[in-house]
């Protein structure tokens, strides 16, 4: 697996700009993983190798962002007791699942049936993820907000409910733990 240079980072994660989205990778702090995920939250994050980063909330015009640095997360692991609670809405997929996962984040509607285009542009959106993923090396960990669903579940087929982290009814996300990164990849569905 080659490591992503700055370049096709920003190119990858510039597959998800359309929407409402967050994706930026922060260095680890914490022997606790789930303790650096309230880092990734609060919106003025820098990138851990300042690459790009993706965050919709950090608009001018977004005024929720300037009375709450946090918004649009609601649940925030600042203690052990708050990051246990994180963990216990998410849950680990392999990286196969991950690619997949990954890949849906960018459809429209955070549904692949709903975009006519899926498949003809599945090849090219599936090259971008290999990019995100391959800043997290084998060993790495993945952790998603879906249903209680078996682990190795195909999301390509469908995509259980959610446990959201937000105000939002419907949102996708995706928690990359490496050594010496945490990285989030979060899609939000407009209410």
């Amino acid at each position: 697996m080659v490591e992503p240079d700055e370049r096709s980072w920003a190119e990858a994660i510039g597959a998800y700009e359309s929407g409402r989205r967050i994706i930026k990778v922060t260095r680890r702090e914490h022997e606790d993983w789930a303790l650096d995920v309230h880092t990734l939250m609060r919106g003025d994050t820098p990138d851990a190798r300042g690459w790009a980063v993706l965050d919709s909330y950090d608009a001018e015009d977004e005024f929720d962002r300037l009375d709450d640095p946090f918004y649009p997360f609601t649940l925030l692991p600042d203690d052990t007791e708050k990051a246990a609670e994180l963990r216990l809405r998410l849950r680990e997929i392999p990286r196969s699942s991950a690619k997949r996962f990954l890949v849906v984040l960018t459809t429209l509607g955070l549904n692949f049936a709903r975009d006519p285009d899926f498949e003809e542009r599945r090849p090219g959106l599936e090259e971008q993820v290999d990019v995100i993923l391959s800043r997290f090396p084998e060993g790495s960990r993945f952790y998603v907000n879906t249903g209680p669903e078996d682990a190795a579940m195909d999301y390509y087929q469908q995509v259980p409910g959610c446990c959201p982290l937000t105000d939002y009814d419907w949102e996708l996300g995706m928690i990359l733990v490496s050594e010496t990164e945490v990285g989030m990849v979060w899609a939000f569905l407009p209410l």
